[in-house]
């Protein structure tokens, strides 16, 4: 039962938690909306190259990737002008040392027109990746080849299977922190049931999350489809993979884990229960010791296996110095579960559990700077692996969340400097204080029933006392009623012989207060009492009744609770230590978060490297445009759609732009005027005007038009209606080199 002293300062731990985790949402729906097109292996080359036109049709067509990736024979997909596949539908690895490049052959005679090709793969480090090209041979056409419109790894399944990665982490955390706080630092804590609580349930919530990630797996890196997660082709396939070995093994060490945590809060457990004069023999303190050591060493055993999973398939495993990076990571791993989720385990035992020892909170700020120079140095390394420049930091999404992560840390170790002087003036908990938590609550329990008792038998007592009365003064008002009918008819009637004084003046007094008569003695005299009569009182007072006394108990056990919790809560000291770790835990949150978010980046080098084989543009730059631009100029027949096309869009040579303008309905619809120019704001170049051409109804076009220089161009086109009636709309729009 909660009291109502305990509600504020409950609710604000709850306030902080629920903005740090809102803060984390927020984080998770910034990042996962773009997550998809996080791809950590980017096509960095291609033959044909995208966009181009060949005399002849190749014999093959080849593409080349940063990193290495894995692709099945339908991964390349050659379509003609009317969507036909015409390529063998059989794979070629044309990858050598440092180079990963795979083709599909062409059969020879392919009539002209615009071909588009369209890949799929899965990059070394367990995320899908997925594009398309086009290239013409003789001259470019029409095409009608259907191209999916989701990147891999989006829609429903991709947003499924992200929360499920942010998921695992945080059990993660939450399971080798949380066991690693009670081992090492705080044995007593094995017997705290928020502790508990908090170690299984990360258990639960990691098994949880691989098995369905397991599941997701197949649809997540083909088809998208939510359907195919019971597949057993699709799990099959997805077993002999790296991540689907890597989710089973985590699925087998989670079993050992099981154990641990039974052997944790069983034996462990039992062995640091507060015991009586023999509790600190030789044989107990073996048995702890033994104990100790071995959930030590097979914890540390599990924690590295668990680790391992994600640093075989994901960052680690591919690109620079592989052999170096996985172990590193490992640690890393390791670093953030024991500080992260050991300040989980130290909140819920602050908040909701018996007072915490100075030296089990001296222990665990120890065992925080030890993960956080282990974070630091793994940290250095991994930055440098994945980053490869200063430029990099401020230049690519990874160098920026990287930054966001190192001043989360900055500003979580700040936090814990102020935890760690709240800490040096503890005062230490006397050992009556801290017992076992059923102990304490039984001890609770048994006083407050016998308070219960007390107290309900004289609420008994007064009720007996109450009716006794009422029940005399009833009695005394029919004697006086008779003694007046007595007195009416006394000059009839002969007086009756005279009674006894004393009993006739005091009436129902003396009936009332008279001792009982010999025959009357009470029972329990020379007789055993029974029970009942035992839990009566001993003037013959009913027994309490079983419901209101048990209700009366438990009003009493919360009020013991309640105050148990003021005068822990009284110490500044300990109020101080609590507010500085919940802060602590709540930037922990986020920084889990961002941790996260950075699996899920394509590292900075491969972003560069992209960047590189495409003149210092993205992937998206140097293929032909298309900007679908809506308008309403106010007037009749106002609204309408703009389609244009700018093609190959690229600089330093002649682009070709369409202009298609239709109706709400779909149709064509030609316009008294349509104007397009394009600007280059950054460096000063433009309005350059476009000289267009009326073609058809609803269509215009310009041939030859130059753009000097790559970059961002804004796009304006200028729309009339009627006379009067006009808009400009503008446009963003990527030109490459």
């Amino acid at each position: 039962m909660v009291t109502t002293g305990l509600r504020p300062r409950r609710s604000a731990v709850l306030r902080l938690l629920v903005v740090a985790l809102a803060l984390a949402g927020t984080l998770i729906g910034a990042l996962g909306g773009a997550a998809p097109a996080s791809a950590h292996a980017a096509l960095t080359g291609s033959t044909p190259a995208q966009g181009s036109v060949v005399d002849r049709a190749p014999e093959q067509v080849t593409l080349t990737f940063s990193e290495g990736v894995a692709m099945g024979d339908d991964s390349i997909r050659v379509l003609d002008p009317q969507g036909k596949r015409v390529d063998d539908k059989k794979l070629r690895n044309l990858s050598s040392d440092r180079v990963v490049k795979y083709g599909a052959g062409l059969p020879p005679g392919l009539r002209d027109g615009t071909y588009t090709v369209a890949w799929q793969a899965v990059s070394a480090d367990s995320h899908p990746v997925a594009g398309a090209f086009t290239f013409s041979v003789g001259a470019p056409s029409k095409t009608t080849a259907p191209v999916a419109q989701q990147e891999a790894g989006g829609g429903l399944v991709g947003a499924l299977y992200g929360i499920a990665r942010y998921l695992a982490y945080a059990g993660f955390v939450l399971l080798v922190g949380g066991a690693a706080f009670v081992v090492a630092c705080r044995p007593a804590a094995a017997l705290v049931r928020s502790v508990q609580r908090l170690v299984v349930y990360g258990w639960a919530l990691l098994a949880g999350t691989t098995v369905a990630m397991l599941l997701l797996r197949s649809p997540y890196t083909g088809s998208g489809d939510l359907a195919d997660v019971f597949d057993l082709g699709g799990l099959q396939q997805v077993l002999i993979t790296k991540p689907g070995a890597a989710l089973i093994s985590r699925l087998l060490l989670l079993a050992a884990a099981a154990l641990f945590v039974a052997v944790l809060f069983g034996a462990y457990a039992r062995a640091h229960e507060p015991a009586g004069a023999d509790a600190d023999s030789e044989e107990q303190a073996r048995r702890r010791k033994d104990l100790t050591f071995g959930l030590g060493f097979g914890g540390v055993i599990v924690a590295t296996g668990l680790a391992a999973t994600w640093a075989m398939a994901e960052h680690a495993s591919t690109g620079l110095q592989p052999t170096v990076a996985m172990p590193v990571d490992v640690l890393h791993l390791l670093a953030v579960a024991v500080w992260l989720g050991g300040l989980a385990a130290l909140v819920v035992s602050l908040y909701w559990g018996p007072p915490v020892e100075r030296t089990a909170v001296r222990r665990f700020s120890r065992l925080a700077f030890g993960s956080v120079v282990v974070l630091v140095a793994t940290g250095l390394y991994q930055s440098w692996r994945q980053v490869g420049t200063w430029q990099a930091l401020t230049d690519t999404t990874y160098g920026r969340l990287l930054l966001v992560k190192v001043a989360l840390v900055v500003v979580l170790v700040g936090i814990a400097w102020m935890s760690r002087q709240w800490t040096g003036r503890l005062a230490e908990v006397p050992a009556a204080e801290f017992r076992a938590p059923e102990e304490a609550e039984k001890e609770t329990e048994q006083g407050a029933e016998q308070e219960a008792r007390k107290e309900a038998r004289k609420e008994a007592g007064k009720e007996a006392g109450k009716e006794d009365r009422q029940e005399a003064e009833k009695e005394a008002e029919k004697v006086t009623v008779g003694a007046s009918a007595a007195a009416a008819t006394a000059g009839t009637a002969p007086s009756p012989a005279p009674e006894s004084g004393p009993a006739s003046k005091t009436g129902p007094a003396s009936e009332s207060g008279a001792s009982p008569a010999p025959d009357e003695t009470p029972a329990t005299n020379g007789t055993t009492p029974t029970a009942d009569d035992a839990a009566s009182p001993a003037d013959g007072t009913p027994a309490p009744d079983p419901a209101r006394a048990a209700q009366l108990a438990r009003q009493h056990a919360a009020l013991r609770t309640a105050r148990t919790k003021r005068r822990r809560d009284a110490d500044p000291e300990r109020l101080g230590l609590r507010r500085s770790v919940l802060a602590e835990a709540s930037v922990a949150v986020v920084l889990l978060v961002v941790t996260t978010a950075l699996t899920a980046t394509e590292p900075a080098r491969t972003e560069a490297a992209v960047k590189a084989t495409s003149g210092g543009q993205s992937a998206e730059a140097g293929r032909p445009q298309v900007l679908t631009i809506p308008f309403d100029t106010g007037g009749p027949r106002g609204k309408g759609t703009a389609r244009v096309r700018l093609a190959p869009g690229r600089s330093g040579s002649a682009n070709t732009l369409q202009l298609r303008i239709s109706d709400p309905a779909g149709k064509p619809m030609d316009v008294p005027e349509a104007k397009v120019s394009l600007t280059e704001k950054a460096k000063k170049l433009g309005p350059l005007s476009v000289t267009t051409r009326h073609t058809g109804k609803g269509q215009w076009q310009a041939s030859g038009v130059q753009l000097p220089v790559p970059g961002k161009w804004q796009l304006s086109l200028v729309v009339r209606t009627s006379d009067i009636d006009q808009v400009t709309e503008i446009k963003n729009v990527k030109i490459g080199s």
